[in-house]
């Protein structure tokens, strides 16, 4: 709905590929026959993004192109054209680290690899090959080619022109940034250091208790109970109407007995309906083999980075992913949230887009720098970042 309203036209051509996409992405995990775990779910969302960018970049670069004066035919095939070394390092660099961690890693992290594997080469196939395909069929009709306005070209080029004339001008105050981005990168660390990592059953095992209780309760008066009792870190959640379920570590009898009266104390009444070990499907193995894979992964990155581009590039951009995993963790480490299953998806999606935001930034400032030889570098590295904000914030 958003492709639509932004890019009208273009944006229903867009929804048809993405539709494609899903399919061929689902129908080929059907016929491997993959189970999808909630990492593979999260491997999947992060597909559809790619291929949401992919139309993205063609869609930008078409305006662009069309605001030189070029009719829309030639806006397209130029567009295409220019954003095809954007999209095709973005999504290499995304798929080199998927088929890393589909090999090297295992349980959900493998997962996350497989779905985000086959949801790249989808991705890519209906972005260039799908929607390429539909627009040049759109072209030939001649109420396109004189009616512009029904693509969208028109919507966001004031906002456009505004931003590569008054953009940011990010090298002229690095130095502000670099001080914000240590300060956030410092409180993270502090809160890793401070309030420590507090992983969840998955990797450490524990027991979960289900209870049926007969009124509504508040979920924090049962967990002020627990921590009273003793049990701090117990993860209380509303499992169903009128049923809460409380895990903590193993526990021995007496201290099972201390969490049903904390429980009843402040929820009345209760009845247990459910009480299970649940051990560790992520264990120190598991844990490790992951860290491998993903330093892997970001060594593989690095490397495709350096010969495309630079080492200094490469360098950036793991830089750039340390960055935000560590902001990323210092949040979820001050507000206690527990290190699971869905925080690894989460974490391995957030790394996906740093290095394609990554990516498509240093392709234009590589096209730049062919163009404009004797521009400053800092200018240079503005306006690039300033001619890609428009796709970073639709993406």
């Amino acid at each position: 709905l958003f492709l639509i309203a932004y890019y009208r036209y273009l944006g229903v051509l867009a929804a048809l590929a993405l539709a494609m996409y899903a399919m061929i992405s689902l129908a080929t995990l059907q016929a491997i026959g993959a189970v999808l775990t909630l990492p593979g779910i999260a491997g999947f969302v992060l597909a559809i993004g790619m291929a949401v960018d992919g139309n993205v970049l063609v869609f930008e670069r078409i305006k662009e192109e069309h605001a030189t004066g070029r009719s829309l035919r030639n806006s397209a095939r130029a567009g295409f054209r220019r954003a095809f070394t954007a999209i095709a390092d973005s999504n290499v660099t995304t798929l080199v680290a998927a088929l890393l961690l589909y090999f090297f890693a295992s349980g959900g992290v493998r997962g996350f690899g497989i779905t985000l594997s086959i949801g790249v080469l989808a991705s890519m196939f209906t972005t260039l090959v799908v929607t390429r395909m539909m627009i040049d069929v759109s072209v030939q009709s001649k109420r396109m080619t004189k009616s512009p306005k029904v693509w969208g070209m028109h919507v966001g080029s004031r906002l456009r022109e505004r931003i590569l004339e008054r953009g940011p001008n990010l090298v002229a105050r690095r130095r502000l940034w670099f001080m914000l981005s240590a300060l956030a990168v410092a409180t993270a660390a502090l809160g890793i250091g401070v309030r420590g990592v507090e992983y969840g059953l998955e990797f450490t095992g524990g027991r979960l208790i289900e209870y049926q209780i007969d009124d509504p309760v508040e979920l924090d008066d049962v967990r002020e109970n627990l921590a009273a009792a003793g049990f701090p870190r117990a993860i209380v959640q509303q499992t169903g109407d009128n049923r809460v379920s409380v895990r903590v570590n193993e526990l021995e009898t007496a201290e099972q007995q201390a969490v049903t009266d904390a429980v009843t104390d402040a929820a009345g009444p209760v009845t247990e309906v459910r009480d299970e070990f649940v051990g560790p499907t992520i264990g120190n193995e598991l844990r490790q083999r992951a860290l491998i894979a993903l330093g892997l992964a970001l060594l593989a990155q690095l490397a495709y980075l350096a010969v495309r581009f630079r080492w200094t590039y490469g360098t950036s951009a793991v830089v750039a992913v340390f960055h935000d995993a560590i902001i990323v963790i210092g949040v979820f480490a001050w507000l206690g949230k527990s290190f699971d299953g869905v925080f690894v998806a989460s974490l391995l999606t957030v790394i996906g887009y740093s290095v394609n935001d990554t990516v498509v930034i240093f392709d234009r400032i590589r096209e730049l720098l062919r163009r404009y030889k004797q521009m400053p570098l800092g200018d240079l590295i503005d306006l690039a970042t300033n001619q890609t904000l428009a796709r970073t914030i639709m993406t």
